[in-house]
């Protein structure tokens, strides 16, 4: 709470006295999002700005806090609330659902971290059977009072008593029906006030009890559920799957109700200062006259373009025009406005930095910059390295034979394909069991978020770029396009209908382009992504052909670059993928797995290595060996010449180089059932049966391996020095490091390091070259990690071999685990995320720091890198920049991204956080 300017707060589910639980918009400030919520803080903002807001005030997420953990509100809140009711009313000039000249409020949720749609609003509090005449005549229009009023009754049936939504929905279709019109707007008063009466039969019916008539208690009753609906499945979800933490709570805004269902001269719309589909500036949104707020997120009504509002009211567009630059330039950055016209007067409901796609925040974030709203270490912190390695996906072929069937909005970009599912249950269903699904709607809602989650993409008929559906997608990365409106989208019979008849039934593929929203029957195939073939070499920024996004990744990249004190590595086993690496910007390799290089036609004479039986048949296979392994170095020292390159001695358990046995064994049994000669596969069969393990990953392998079987090591040790020598009488300059694996003791090191630094001495001599190659060693076991401090005394470089770490720290096997319990862990919130894919900072990042420190003192100049899979995700880099590494390793592919968040580590360490 070190944002709170009230020094007290509530603590362990109890009530504090002189805690200040409710803020008046007039009260707070942007600042305040911990207390006040985004919505809530915003609100104030623009109160403070002195722009058209409604007179509100917000409930403080410390009340949900106290609220979700004893059950009941903070014992002053209700005192708090009535105050600032009384103080609102009297600025109104008119009370909470007063029978002449009523009140109406609404109460939405407003979290510090936007959660599109995942929890509760309900609009038009204070209306009953009474107050409904009263704002009839206030407002001179019957219609628009019932309207609201049955509105309301839906609302907080759905959100309040828990009644299927599915009812209210199908009453209101059989009321269009029976009218013979399509949309409700076309209803009368008198088909309304019927409407309303079967509404509140619903509510009898299925919540027990009438539809409560006291306004306050409406009120409560609305704030207790948006304070419930923190912890609903679907917001929890969310949280998860947007790594938001849950101890947070929602704030909740109270706030005076403008009313865009007063006829043609009103309406409700959202705007966004940028495209955040493209980041392109312009006039973007969407507005849908005689609406309430709620019809355009839903997506129920298609809107027409933001536009358009120029034509319709040039007055508020003006204004609205006005107030988005002012916005922008206050806060900096896209931003994504709710806002109301109630007969010609504009009124801001919402203000809050908008979601983008990953193409819109790395040009977003380069427009700013040229305007001079941000520097470049703000830049950075505007885009993060998930958003680019979602620029790098392939894209749809735009030569290929395609059969376009349909055309909607692009909400969010990408290319997906996968068989049409109609239904959230069906998504997850068939994903799970290795499927690639498109999720189909007419639009969808909260519900639905599972199967957005599980789909490759969404596609609805209904909504625009502000929708539910767009919305989420965005926030996710996922692929989506929106208000297709000529796809006839049925969800009962689980099909959709398209132009000219066809039929795609549940299980057909489809092809969606969320950068076009281009709809498209079977599988489009798919070509690189410009940004990828900018990172190959294939397309250079600044040329006259130059994508501009490749322009605002270059940009970015040079920012990055220039920041980061990381240096980034690739994991490379051969010539071809150490070019790749280099051209994506690595800065030599991490870790080059000579296993790798040991199989195919190598296989053999491992085999023959590891069952030798005397020392002549182990020395013949080792010279045979030796040749092939050099060859190999000099390639790979050859295409990072001038760069580090770690060579990791062989490390894998034995089984895999040699025969299964099980197959082995049915080879010997069918031999002799045959009587045929098997001399050679029994005694093959014999020595893989002593050299067999039960757990072969903590067997015989690594270090182990070199000690125990004499002259593996020297043998590559050699192959590493020779070619070295080799580069260098080439005029190369090789710098090979050389790193002995899943070392536990610094008597392992000592040993391996003696014989090494002989070996390296001869070659020296013989080559009459000196050759500088470090010795160092992997820490990927906990002995190692706790002593460290030891183990330095002997190496050069520690490299942390995270994947190994975080099996033996948790006692995981990864390639069992995450089949077999992992789903069940992240569901149920023991894990945000798998500690292989982002490191265990509290459990393995702890025992990196320790090493990490006791080897420094031990010796100052101690290289320290990290090679484990962790060296290329976001959040790991940020970590690894905190504990003071040299550099991260990661595959080729992850190389930019690594790149992209080494810099952001390092702006974000200086304090340039500035979001």
């Amino acid at each position: 709470m070190s944002e709170n300017k009230d020094p007290q707060v509530a603590e362990h589910g109890k009530s504090v006295e002189g805690v200040k639980f409710v803020y008046d918009f007039t009260e707070g400030n942007k600042d305040l999002k911990d207390l006040l919520g985004g919505k809530g803080a915003n609100l104030a903002e623009m109160t403070n700005l002195g722009l058209p807001v409604p007179p509100g005030f917000t409930i403080t997420t410390e009340a949900c806090k106290v609220y979700l953990d004893s059950g009941e509100e903070p014992a002053a809140l209700r005192d708090e609330v009535s105050a600032h009711l009384d103080a609102l009313e009297a600025r109104m000039g008119k009370k909470l659902g007063q029978a002449d000249n009523p009140l109406l409020v609404s109460v939405r949720s407003g979290a510090k971290f936007s959660m599109p749609g995942m929890m509760d609003t309900v609009l038009n509090i204070g209306l009953s059977d009474k107050s409904v005449q009263g704002l009839a005549k206030q407002a001179g229009d019957e219609r628009f009072a019932w309207d609201s009023y049955r509105r309301l009754i839906q609302m907080f049936g759905k959100t309040v008593l828990g009644v299927d939504g599915e009812l209210f929905e199908d009453a209101l279709e059989a009321a269009k029906a029976a009218k013979k019109v399509t949309v409700d707007t076309e209803l009368e008063a008198a088909d309304l006030k019927k409407l309303v009466t079967k509404f509140k039969k619903i509510v009898k019916t299925e919540a027990g009890r009438d539809f409560p008539q006291d306004p306050r208690e409406q009120m409560d009753l609305a704030i207790h559920a948006v304070f419930d609906s923190w912890n609903t499945d679907r917001a929890k979800l969310y949280r998860r799957q947007e790594r938001i933490p849950h101890d947070l709570g929602t704030a909740v805004n109270v706030c005076s109700m403008v009313f865009g269902n007063l006829g043609p001269d009103s309406g409700t719309g959202v705007a966004f200062t940028r495209d955040p589909a493209s980041g392109h500036q312009g006039v973007y949104g969407d507005y849908l006259q005689n609406a309430q707020g709620e019809d355009v997120v839903a997506g129920i009504r298609n809107t027409v373009p933001l536009a358009e509002l120029e034509r319709i009211d040039k007055k508020s567009y003006d204004q609205l025009m006005q107030i988005m630059e002012t916005l922008e330039n206050h806060y900096k950055d896209l931003c994504d406005i709710e806002f109301t016209i109630e007969r010609g007067q504009l009124w801001m409901l919402q203000t809050r930095v908008g979601k983008r796609t990953a193409g819109a925040a790395f040009r977003i974030a380069t427009q700013l910059v040229d305007q001079g709203l941000i520097d470049e270490a703000e830049a950075l912190t505007r885009v993060n390295g998930a958003q680019l390695a979602q620029l790098m996906f392939p894209r749809f072929d735009e030569s290929a034979k395609v059969e376009q069937v349909g055309r909607g909005i692009a909400a969010s970009p990408g290319a997906a394909v996968g068989k049409a599912v109609f239904d959230s249950y069906t998504a997850v269903k068939w994903s799970r069991s290795g499927e690639k699904v498109i999720l189909i709607r007419r639009e969808t809602n909260p519900d639905d978020l599972d199967g957005m989650i599980a789909a490759e993409g969404i596609l609805t008929s209904r909504g625009g770029k502000t929708s539910h559906a767009a919305v989420v997608a965005r926030g996710m990365g996922k692929t989506c396009v929106c208000g297709a409106e000529e796809l006839e989208v049925d969800t009962k019979r689980r099909r959709m209908t398209v132009p000219g008849g066809h039929v795609v039934e549940e299980g057909d593929v489809v092809s969606i382009d969320g950068s076009t929203g281009k709809v498209y029957l079977g599988e489009v195939p798919v070509v690189p992504s410009p940004v990828v073939e900018y990172f190959e070499g294939r397309m250079h920024a600044g040329a006259e052909d130059a994508d501009e996004l490749v322009e605002a990744v270059h940009r970015i990249m040079a920012f990055a670059d220039r920041k980061r004190r990381l240096r980034v590595r690739a994991n490379a086993d051969n010539a071809e993928d150490a070019l790749r690496a280099r051209r994506f910007g690595a800065q030599g390799i991490g870790l080059c797995r000579t296993e790798h290089m040991f199989l195919g036609d190598r296989r053999e004479l491992v085999e023959r290595l590891i069952l030798a039986d005397t020392d002549a048949e182990r020395e013949e296979s080792l010279k045979q060996l030796l040749p092939l392994q050099k060859q190999d170095f000099v390639q790979l020292f050859e295409s990072m010449d001038g760069l580090p390159v770690t060579v990791r001695l062989l490390d894998p358990p034995l089984h895999e180089f040699l025969p299964d046995i099980t197959e082995l064994s049915v080879r010997v049994a069918l031999a002799e059932s045959r009587q045929e000669p098997h001399e050679n596969e029994l005694r093959l069969l014999q020595a893989v049966h002593r050299l067999h393990e039960q757990n072969p990953m903590l067997g015989l392998r690594g270090v182990r391996l070199g000690l125990v079987i004499p002259g593996l090591f020297t043998m590559q040790v050699r192959a590493i020095a020779e070619a070295a020598a080799e580069r260098k009488a080439a005029k190369g300059d090789p710098r090979a490091e050389i790193m002995i694996p899943l070392v536990g003791t610094v008597q392992e090191l000592e040993i391996v390091r003696e014989e090494a630094d002989q070996v390296i001495a001869e070659v020296e001599a013989a080559s009459g070259t000196q050759l500088k190659l470090s010795i160092g060693t992997m820490i990927e076991l906990p002995r190692a990690a706790l002593t460290a401090g030891q183990i330095a005394e002997a190496a050069q470089f520690f490299s942390f071999g995270t994947n190994d770490l975080t099996q033996t720290v948790w006692g995981f096997s990864r390639d069992d685990v995450e089949a077999s319990f992992f789903t069940a862990y992240l569901e149920k919130g023991i894990f945000g995320v798998s500690p292989f894919e982002t490191i265990d900072k509290d459990g393995v990042g702890s025992l990196v720091k320790l090493a990490a420190k006791a080897g420094r003192e031990t010796r100052p100049d101690l290289k320290l890198g990290v090679c484990g899979e962790h060296g290329g995700d976001p959040e790991s880099v940020h970590f690894f920049h905190e504990v003071g590494l040299d550099y991260v390793s990661c595959s080729p592919f992850r190389i930019p991204v690594a790149r992209l968040e080494a810099g952001r580590a390092a702006v974000q360490s200086q304090g340039s956080d500035h979001r």
